[in-house]
């Protein structure tokens, strides 16, 4: 199985990592332990529950609950299947998250020094970067050496490539680093309950088709004390006024108000929220009692 190290603030027994996206039950391994790229691409994993097998597809570990199904084809919303594109994986990190600054985004390198600052009480310990896309976040996590290890968690198989094409061209990750990519739903999240000290999501509130859902299961998979942290647009119009023409624009956007995001957490069972917004970009934490 795969085991998640304790945080700092728990006792040093490890607990249980990965779990099957249908019935949540830990996941039994067979292969080389470790949460690292190399040792989870050579690795099988079963759930004794369900009997549902699970391998890695080209260098990531397909954890949805369609894994595997061979004539049943799902169909999902518009936005979702834009971000499994070729082409949007392709230009994600070639000029179109450089146009996120006019709307206040202050770019990767400040984001990520911005998440930083609040994931301080999670060093050591597991971050999951949920909506990863090719890695912007991910990998610069992984590479900051702070954590024990980072999951880059995307629905969308051609991030995940992308992702993986980055780290092989970045001589300064070795694929020893505490990353590995994974293949799952954010609504419905393959981890044990209590099992992650951190989770991220940048630029990612608004694509998801549940955002309801998808911080529910943040908040489900985060330990006591665990910190959720996401940036996104805000929504500054009255959503009678917006939605119509985000619909137009950006098919099943969600896009939301200050008060809207901290209202969505705390329903959800997130305490002690804070938030920082520049323009229409805004940074939020919150964190599991």
């Amino acid at each position: 199985m795969v085991m998640a190290p304790s945080s700092l603030n728990e006792s040093s027994a490890e607990v249980e990592l990965l779990s099957c996206p249908v019935c949540y039950e830990p996941l039994t391994r067979v292969g080389p332990p470790g949460l690292i790229l190399q040792a989870i691409c050579r690795s099988s994993f079963e759930c004794k529950k369900c009997y549902k097998s699970y391998s890695s597809k080209k260098n990531y570990l397909d954890l949805t609950v369609t894994a595997g199904l061979k004539k049943y084809v799902e169909a999902k919303p518009i936005g979702t299947e834009l971000f499994r594109s070729i082409i949007m994986s392709f230009i994600y990190e070639k000029g179109y998250r450089q146009c996120f600054k006019r709307y206040g985004f202050p770019g990767p390198d400040e984001e990520f020094k911005m998440a930083q600052d609040y994931f301080k009480s999670a060093e050591g310990g597991v971050l999951v970067d949920v909506s990863c896309g090719s890695g912007l976040f991910a990998i610069r996590f992984a590479k900051s050496g702070t954590y024990s290890g980072v999951v880059a968690l995307d629905f969308s198989e051609n991030m995940l490539l992308q992702c993986y094409d980055y780290l092989m061209r970045d001589p300064d990750t070795p694929l020893a680093t505490d990353l590995v990519l994974v293949r799952a739903d954010a609504s419905r999240l393959p981890f044990t309950s209590c099992s992650v000290d951190a989770v991220h999501a940048g630029a990612a509130l608004h694509c998801w088709p549940s955002p309801s859902n998808a911080v529910a299961e943040i908040t489900r998979v985060l330990r006591s004390g665990g910190i959720f942290v996401g940036t996104t647009f805000l929504r500054s119009s009255p959503s009678w006024i917006f939605k119509p023409l985000n619909e137009r624009i950006l098919p099943s956007g969600n896009y939301f108000t200050e008060e809207e995001i901290e209202d969505l957490c705390t329903s959800c069972g997130l305490t002690n929220y804070t938030s920082k917004v520049e323009q229409s970009f805004i940074i939020f934490s919150a964190k599991k009692p």
